[in-house]
Parts: structure tokens; sequence; C-alpha cells
């Protein structure tokens, strides 16, 4: 079975990040925070044309109709740059349970939106509380994909009502949302639903921490090159060396897990073939949450390390660095920590009770 990505997919995730390098900028995230949505101007709207909005969209919608195969490597590149806007939760979260869950009707009046990006989507975590969850962009948002009472709803925005709350993250606009459900925002009630959102979610979560972790590898080996400490630079120390080639072997473990999870997905099953017990999708679950452990694990480590060895210069708000750090740690948290995929994993091999 072949698992290399491509050079199409490549040169697409090139083809973002020169985008996100000119758009995306440091100073682009730092401007988001006084954005009343949270924006970073003009990216929205570049991204629908580039078809990064669409990517999972049908073509007869309009969009490439393209799977998750083909977005990690997207994904990792807006976890690189720290995107504010709610690209992930919009493409990878929302559109593909629209796609693959929605009434005719519902894909007819929300998909063509959302490939062309005059809709923006986003979706919330079940996980904490149900009834008020925090969602990005939940005020900004034109439709709300969430879990209410154990079903999956798409609620448009005449439907929710939201309170701002306070991130660690500045340029994450989170908000405590409430809405008003009926049929016709149902999109299903079946568990297998709730089972979808949390793993798509929970990937997605994965492949951002990925290209977080790996930003911040480079900012850090960057740096420990170029400061010097008695006359030679901080990087030849055999200890930074170690801080700096645990962070590499984390996000090495994490990302091959990521992409595996990404097929995954695609396909319903995983790449043996295999069923593992009570899993009878044949097992994504075990893969998303594998992947979240491990990238949660490793971009925990790279903000470590980061912070160690830049050393206090990594807290000012003033440094670069921190825009990373705070990413990096509410990525960690979203859609379930380490320690919460651990426990998922082990109920759904059979290990401990669910």
């Amino acid at each position: 079975m072949d698992f290399t990505l491509g050079g199409d997919r490549t040169l697409f995730a090139e083809t973002l990040r020169d985008i996100l390098d000119d758009v995306c900028t440091a100073d682009a995230v730092r401007a988001s925070w006084d954005d009343p949505s949270g924006a970073v101007e003009g990216l929205w709207e570049t991204l629908a044309e580039t078809g990064v909005l669409g990517l999972t969209v049908p073509e007869s919608h309009g969009g490439l109709g393209m799977d998750e195969v083909d977005q990690v490597l997207l994904l990792e590149e807006l976890g690189r740059a720290a995107c504010p806007d709610p690209v992930v939760e919009h493409s990878a979260v929302a559109v593909p349970l629209l796609r693959d869950l929605a009434s005719t009707a519902l894909q007819e009046e929300w998909l063509g939106r959302a490939a062309e990006g005059s809709a923006v989507l986003t979706a919330g975590s079940p996980a904490g509380d149900v009834n008020r969850p925090l969602v990005l962009a939940g005020t900004r948002a034109d439709l709300v994909v969430l879990a209410v009472d154990g079903a999956v709803h798409a609620v448009p925005a005449g439907s929710v009502s939201g309170q701002p709350r306070e991130s660690v993250d500045g340029s994450r606009r989170m908000a405590e949302v409430s809405v008003q459900t009926s049929g016709d925002t149902l999109l299903s009630d079946d568990p297998a639903a709730l089972v979808a959102l949390r793993d798509r979610g929970a990937w997605a979560a994965a492949a951002q921490a990925v290209g977080v972790a790996q930003r911040l590898l480079d900012l850090t080996v960057a740096y420990v090159s170029e400061r010097e400490q008695f006359g030679r630079p901080v990087g030849v120390n055999q200890a930074v060396k170690h801080h700096c080639s645990n962070v590499a072997i984390a996000i090495e473990f994490a990302r091959p897990m990521v992409q595996t999870a990404a097929w995954a997905l695609s396909t319903g099953r995983m790449p043996d073939g295999t069923t593992p017990p009570g899993q009878a999708d044949g097992g994504p679950s075990i893969a998303a949450s594998t992947a979240k452990a491990l990238a949660s694990d490793a971009v925990d480590q790279a903000c470590r390390s980061a912070l160690q060895c830049h050393g206090a210069i990594g807290y000012t708000i003033e440094y670069d660095l921190q825009l990373w750090l705070k990413r990096g740690w509410a990525l960690s948290a979203s859609w379930g920590d380490a320690r919460h995929h651990h426990r998922r994993i082990a109920e759904g091999l059979g290990l401990v009770a669910s």
C-alpha cells in the first residue's frame, strides 16, 4: 500500500505556504487581535480563490471534490502560519459533515457558498459543557456545526447566540454559544455522526499542532544557531541539542500518524483493513485519537523546549515566538488533550469500559 502523498499534494502545500508567508505574516496575526472578527485582511478571499475553502466540497457544488489525504499537508501549513481564520473548522470539519450527512436541501443551500467563501462555516467540540460549547469564530460564522443532546446539528447564525470568551491565544476568537435547534437543523441523531464530529475535529487539530510544533522547532534552531554565549553559539551545547532533537523525534512520530488518520477518515477503515473491537466503522476513531495524542504531546514538548531555549524572551508579547507558543498550547487541548485521547484509544480497543 502506497502512503506517499505525491507531487501534486506537496506542490499545493508549497503554494499555500507561499500565500500564507505573504498574507498571514506574524504582523497580520498580531493585527487580527484588534480586528472585531479576528480575521486576517484578505486571507479568506485568497483561500477561496485558490480552492482551499472548497477542497472537500463535491465538484457538483463548485468545490474540488478532494479528500482528507489531499488536505492533510494544507492543515499543517495553516498551523505553521498560526492562521487565525476558521479555515480548518470550515473545510476539514463542517464541510465534510454537511457533505456526508446533510439533506439535499441543506447541501444546496450551503456547500456552494462554502466553496466560494461567501459563507463562513465553523464547528464546535462536544467536549466540556455540551449545552454551551466553546466554538471558534462562533459569533462570526454563518453556520455552526455542533453536537446538541447527542445529535449533530448545522445551525444558521440567526439561531445562534454567543458570548465571547478569552483564549490564551488572542488570535483565536472563541465564543460560548447557545443554539436553537429544530428538525431543519438536524444533520443526524445517529451516534456515529457524533463520533465523526469528534474524529474530524481531533484530526484537524492534530494536523495544525504538527505545523505549529515544526515552526517552533525551526524558530528555536535558528535562534540557538545565532545566539552566542561565551563566544560561541548556544546551539553547540549538548543539552540544547538534546532539546531540539527530542522535539524533532516527537514531530516525526506524530506526522505519519496524522497522515494515517487522514487516510482512515477518507476510506472509513484502518490501513491494515482490520476492525478494532467496538469499532464497526473500521477504526478511524483509533487513528484520529492516536494522531491527536501524539500531536498534542509533540506540540507541548515543542513549546517547552522553545521557551527554555529562548529564555525569558519567549514570554514577551513583542517577540513573535509567543504567537506560536500560545497557538500550540491552545491546539494541544482543543478537541481533547493527549490524556483524553489515550483513554479514548483504550476504550476503542476494549481495554477499559467506555
